[in-house]
């Protein structure tokens, strides 16, 4: 299969394990939500976070480890391939040890990053059960690898589609008969590790040299460019902990539990719908990985501004979209008391606008295997990031936190294009900086015509204004960039690619 095949059908799968996965998460978290109070939904984002912080000890060897598989798999090397996944089958064990240790010595200060727990049982017995989620994974992560590198994702979403139907369901018949948080995690936990086992017997049998003991060890030299590359990705990883794995502690530690759980239902919405967004950009990233292996860096640049174009499309609508429809959906979903001010939600829709640009090079950076060249980038803008969330939250409050998020993001989306341009494509960054003005004037222009048209039609939240706000979100941002681009190089790339395969399907 081609690269553009395995691309589509990753996407394809993708999108129905994340419908599913969508639709379960919204009926459990409303019926989470009428049967337990708002501070649950707290420990669930705090805890999330804070084992997201425990993954520093993974130090980012899962990057690496793709890296250096897409050429042995690209060159069907089946004794490389075992030799790598050899390798990182004993470096996780080494990590799920050292995750479990951590873990179990964050146990008692607990209650310094829970200000106000409110009335909701043991928390030191919840946190076992998300630490058990974690340390587990780790024993079938590294067999997940190879299934990027062989450009098969698809059944990585297989798998999860299952997982999730399984777990959901499990969990509303759990919440139904005992209204109980502890039964509710313990439910998701046995079925975790269910879907653990499943996939580790299936990746098995899907590769049954996997299962082979006649395995080589990599030599100094085959190691040399992985330890390189980890420990590069170590600076990275602790600079992405700090920025993703923080937002929930700082707002535990500073404001509430409640609030933690709060924002967890813009969390969900922003989430639920980036997942699919994500979904088509992360289905690339081992086309990517083979594209460098294989062709020059002409045409991986039209490529990559292709990549990008459709990136500011995506995420320029959907950014729209969410300030526009996010709290009024909320309010419909939950009511208003479940709601944050429009200009905390503001900022959290910048951030996810900016992350756009950052998923775009950071895929790139991953398949090319530039990890080393700006590794101090991650460390600047975790620092920037921890020290303005925490003194502006003391000041502003919740906006406070999110502030500082898009600070550092401004600061990634300046320093690392400029190292990726020069570094993967040998030329300047000055056409990604006159791309981004390109792109986000169309996008200004289309939100605040779209928030006109909310002001004047939505002085209530109903179902019917929000329908019709909603048609509105969907036919003037996208007509608006049509009007612009339709003309643009990438768009054209974009669309005789479609025509293509259209074609293709009606000869077939």
């Amino acid at each position: 299969m081609s690269r553009l095949k395995f691309t589509g059908k990753n996407i394809i799968y993708g999108y129905m394990s994340s419908f599913i996965n969508v639709v379960l998460k919204f009926a459990l978290r409303t019926i989470f939500i009428s049967m337990l109070s708002v501070d649950y939904l707290g420990v669930n984002g705090l805890f999330t976070n804070v084992l997201g912080v425990l993954s520093f000890a993974e130090l980012g060897i899962g990057v690496a480890m793709n890296f250096a598989l897409y050429k042995p798999v690209a060159e069907d090397d089946i004794e490389k391939t075992k030799a790598l996944l050899h390798f990182y089958k004993k470096a996780y064990r080494v990590i799920a040890l050292i995750v479990a240790s951590i873990g179990l010595g964050i146990l008692p200060f607990l209650s310094i990053i829970v200000k106000d727990p409110g009335n909701i049982g043991n928390i030191s017995i919840y946190y076992l059960i998300f630490l058990f989620n974690t340390v587990s994974s780790y024993f079938v992560t590294y067999k997940y690898g190879l299934l990027n590198a062989k450009q098969k994702d698809y059944i990585v979403s297989n798998i999860t589609a299952i997982t999730t139907i399984a777990a959901s369901i499990f969990q509303i018949i759990v919440l139904f008969i005992f209204r109980d948080f502890l039964a509710y995690l313990i439910a998701a936990a046995v079925v975790g590790l269910g879907q653990k086992i499943f996939a580790n017997l299936y990746i098995n049998k899907k590769f049954p040299f996997l299962k082979e003991k006649n395995v080589k060890k990599l030599t100094k030299e085959e190691i040399a460019p992985i330890k390189k590359n980890t420990i590069a990705l170590i600076w990275h990883k602790i600079g992405s902990i700090s920025v993703y794995q923080t937002d929930n502690i700082i707002i535990s530690a500073f404001i509430s539990l409640a609030v933690v759980g709060i924002v967890s239902n813009y969390n969900l919405l922003i989430t639920s719908v980036s997942t699919f967004v994500v979904i088509i950009f992360n289905a690339a990233i081992g086309s990517f990985g083979n594209l460098v292996a294989t062709e020059s860096k002409e045409k991986q640049y039209v490529v990559f501004k292709t990549y990008r174009f459709v990136a500011f499309w995506i995420y320029g609508f959907c950014a729209i979209a969410f300030f526009i429809l996010g709290t009024p959906f909320v309010t419909l979903w939950l009511g208003d008391k479940m709601t944050i001010s429009e200009f905390t939600w503001l900022l959290i829709v910048i951030s996810f606008y900016l992350a756009g640009d950052d998923i775009c090079i950071g895929n790139i950076k991953s398949a090319s295997g530039v990890f080393n060249q700006d590794k101090y980038v991650a460390i600047i803008q975790a620092i920037t990031n921890l020290v303005v969330s925490i003194v502006l939250v003391k000041y502003i409050g919740l906006a406070g936190v999110f502030i500082g998020t898009i600070v550092q993001r401004i600061i990634g989306n300046i320093i690392k294009p400029v190292i990726v341009y020069r570094v993967v494509f040998d030329i300047g960054s000055k056409p990604f900086f006159i791309d981004w003005l390109k792109f986000m004037l169309p996008v200004l222009i289309s939100g605040l015509i779209c928030w006109l048209l909310k002001s004047a039609i939505m002085h209530n939240v109903t179902i019917l204004n929000f329908v019709i706000m909603m048609l509105a979100v969907i036919i003037v941002p996208n007509m608006i960039f049509f009007v612009i681009f339709r003309k643009n190089e990438e768009f054209i790339y974009m669309k005789n690619i479609i025509l293509k395969r259209v074609r293709r399907k009606k000869n077939a």
